[in-house]
């Protein structure tokens, strides 16, 4: 059975204790599982005991049925990639942008939509910097005025 000590966990059996790492939410969810499955405090009152519902705790009685402790770590939330700037967008903006040198971000995002891309300027602004296809700018020195020697 597991034990609040302020901000410790403990796992105590008949002999002794073992502290649980605050970082180690695998085991803290196994023991959830633990205590739902086999000491008979079922799903809801564990669930509600270690600050699920009972609904995530049934998915990850499946999620340790299926693939094992491993499973029960918390992933990356999030995209997990690119999916606006995807190859082909990247080689689109690529294109026109050698095509044309001086065209803008906001003319290029505005083709890439009409294509039936979906992209942002900020994206397309992303890769012209990443490529450093960047338009050129004259140097001119302090003093001068353009046109004039």
């Amino acid at each position: 059975m597991i034990k609040l000590d302020g901000h410790n966990r403990f796992l105590n059996g008949p002999k002794g204790s073992i502290l649980i790492r605050e970082d180690d939410e695998i085991t803290f969810k196994l023991i959830m599982l633990f205590e739902g499955e086999c000491e008979g405090l079922g799903a809801t009152k564990a669930a509600g005991k270690f600050g699920f519902t009972r609904q995530r705790y049934h998915q990850l009685l499946q999620l340790y049925k299926s693939e094992g402790a491993a499973a029960l770590q918390s992933k990356k939330r999030g995209p997990r990639g690119n999916y606006r700037r995807t190859g082909e967008v990247v080689r689109q903006i690529i294109r026109y942008r050698f095509l044309d040198p001086e065209i803008s971000a906001e003319v290029i995002t505005q083709k890439l939509v009409q294509s039936g891309l979906s992209i942002a300027v900020r994206s397309v602004k992303r890769v012209i910097s990443e490529f450093g296809l960047q338009k050129k700018t004259s140097f001119i020195p302090a003093g001068k005025s353009p046109g004039r020697d």
